[in-house]
């Protein structure tokens, strides 16, 4: 795997982020353009046959999280992981410090990954949170939220490593937002081979008439009809 920093940061910028950014604040998800080849997305897949690349695995079903399974990265990070992750966070940077400001939250994030990562570190936030997740036929993963500590970077993003319809069939990436006084909205969103998920991590500025709320938002994923599928977790912020 060649996935320079350079490379990454290329890639990602191909998405239209001003686009992107309107969408997260419609829907609470957007998509991205391709961040990884199809022979990329194989040679992460595979490495879940690796353990030793891995600081813990987490069975779904016995947690009560659904039915699949997920691998947390230690620190020594793959380079195509590493890379996006970086070349990521000052895009959705933005998007985080004015949902922030409307939502009149403080905005503790720095504009270097490096730095924000050294407050969660101080913080006892100093567990790798990146994650390799993998469901069979009949595996489904429950409506949640992801925080894993005090400090919390607002988005995340999620890659699709296997081709829909192909590969698995089902999977389907899932936001459900929690509306005040109303029924609650679902969004389903089908997850192309190498092309990533920008979602929030737990809420999105919605306006009121009193000015901006916070729209309580979950994601999930729909039950695996058949197949298998793999999916790369990025998360922002170090667990605790």
């Amino acid at each position: 795997m060649t996935v320079t920093p350079e490379l990454a940061a290329t890639r990602v910028a191909e998405t239209d982020w001003a686009a992107l950014a309107a969408e997260l604040d419609a829907h609470g998800c957007a998509p991205t353009a391709p961040l990884l080849t199809p022979a990329e997305c194989r040679d992460l897949t595979a490495l879940y046959e690796k353990p030793e690349l891995f600081r813990t695995t987490v069975d779904m079903a016995r947690h009560r999280f659904g039915s699949g399974e997920y691998r947390y990265f230690t620190h020594d990070l793959p380079a195509p992981v590493s890379a996006l992750r970086a070349a990521l966070y000052p895009r959705l940077l933005p998007v985080a410090r004015d949902w922030a400001a409307r939502l009149g939250r403080p905005a503790p994030w720095p504009d270097s990954l490096e730095e924000w990562l050294e407050h969660c570190h101080a913080a006892g936030q100093d567990r790798a949170a990146q994650i390799l997740l993998r469901y069979t036929e009949g595996d489904w993963n429950a409506l949640h939220r992801d925080v894993f500590g005090d400090l919390v970077f607002p988005l995340q993003v999620v890659v699709g490593l296997d081709e829909y319809g192909t590969d698995y069939t089902g999977g389907e990436f899932l936001m459900v937002e929690q509306r005040p006084r109303a029924q609650s909205r679902g969004t389903a969103t089908i997850l192309p081979r190498g092309h990533g998920v920008v979602f929030t991590t737990r809420d999105r500025p919605v306006r009121s008439k009193r000015g901006w709320s916070a729209g309580a938002m979950r994601h999930g994923v729909s039950v695996v009809r058949s197949g298998r599928r793999h999916a790369l977790g990025i998360v922002f912020h170090d667990a605790s």
